[in-house]
């Protein structure tokens, strides 16, 4: 039989590009003479994250409309033709056995052509808001696999399979113990029995959780140790905190390690997270980007929050709200195990493999 071809298109924020990268590594171990191709974005970070993965990767010229007024989106009718045009162009010229798409700008156009060429179509939904690309597609693919429950609302029922989305293998496996973590971290395992604390904003970094964590700082350093992941931009404004109790850092080298020290998080609401958060089982205080396109970030929060598996502040309460709802975090044991109860089951440890199942369902049908 010859192998595979099999082409994956997502990107624009590393939440559609980690996950493609999964699903393409669990199809290799699974085929490894398979052929992987990906598709992105031009100018955007798949381009360079996709290669340094070790994959293949073309570019299309696509964009998102603006929210607000603005002459780029003269332009979009035509990236969208000439996008069209080259997703043809690739798929004639790959001939893959399926598309695959994770979100973005990019999986839409390429999607679209797969689907009118016939080949077999899947895309995976990290959100539990539905992305507006996915939502174009969902009456074109044979199969969408979701990270939440309720997801008819966006896609057809019948396509639907509930998978969770990709996790980092470290991750699943969870080898680390606290103590090891916190002698990497150079905190203090003893410490008088004092938890820790672990922040993060993201890659780049979150200016209003910075700008929230050094406001409290000193109420925090009477309650807790600090692991601060202040992000790449703003490193050099925060690292004069550093001391043997806090510690400043532009990003993690070793999340598994991270998420091994902590004791309680506070973290942005990206759908990667989530699901990482969620095998991690610790208590969680979500304050979501508002940035984000269709306040996906507030959305997912909300939905973890329902199930009285996280605690949600929105960035514009911080400062009314932060001392209150810290201090019944802290004081109050039976919360925190509640939390890391309800937010441990929604855990999905086998996503990835269960995605490249269906991938494979659709191979064989």
């Amino acid at each position: 039989m010859k192998p595979y071809k099999i082409i994956i298109s997502g990107g624009g924020t590393g939440g559609h590009i980690y996950p493609a990268i999964s699903i393409a590594n669990e199809c290799r171990r699974r085929w490894p003479d398979c052929e992987l191709l990906f598709v992105g974005a031009k100018d955007r970070m798949e381009m360079e994250k996709v290669p340094a993965a070790g994959y293949e990767i073309k570019g299309l010229w696509i964009s998102g409309l603006q929210r607000s007024l603005s002459l780029k989106n003269l332009s979009f009718p035509l990236k969208v033709a000439n996008s069209l045009i080259d997703a043809r162009k690739i798929i004639k010229e790959f001939q893959p056995d399926i598309a695959i798409g994770t979100g973005g700008y990019a999986s839409g156009p390429l999607l679209y052509m797969a689907y009118r060429k016939g080949v077999p179509t899947l895309i995976q939904e990290q959100n539990s808001y539905a992305g507006i690309t996915n939502k174009l597609l969902a009456k074109k693919v044979d199969k969408v696999c979701v990270a939440s429950d309720n997801m008819d609302r966006f896609f057809p029922k019948k396509r639907i399979v509930l998978t969770g989305n990709p996790i980092r293998q470290d991750l699943v496996e969870q080898n680390a113990d606290s103590k090891t973590a916190l002698k990497h971290f150079k905190l203090d395992a003893a410490s008088n029995h004092k938890k820790t604390l672990l922040v993060l904003g993201g890659s780049l970094g979150s200016r209003r959780i910075n700008q929230l964590i050094e406001a409290e700082l000193p109420t925090l350093e009477k309650d807790v140790q600090v692991l601060w992941q202040c992000g790449k931009l703003y490193y050099d404004q925060y690292k004069h905190h550093e001391s043997e109790q806090v510690k400043v850092m532009a990003f993690v080298d070793r999340m598994d390690l991270a998420y091994a020290a902590a004791d309680i998080i506070i973290s942005r609401a990206g759908a990667g997270t989530i699901s990482e958060l969620a095998l991690v089982g610790k208590p969680v205080l979500f304050i979501p980007s508002p940035h984000v396109a269709e306040d996906h970030q507030t959305k997912n929060a909300l939905a973890i929050q329902n199930l009285d598996a996280a605690l949600m502040i929105r960035e514009e309460e911080l400062s009314e709200n932060f001392p209150m709802i810290w201090k019944q975090l802290m004081e109050d044991e039976q919360l925190q195990e509640k939390l890391s109860a309800n937010f441990s089951k929604i855990a999905k440890p086998n996503a990835t493999r269960d995605i490249v199942n269906q991938i494979e369902n659709l191979l064989h049908a």
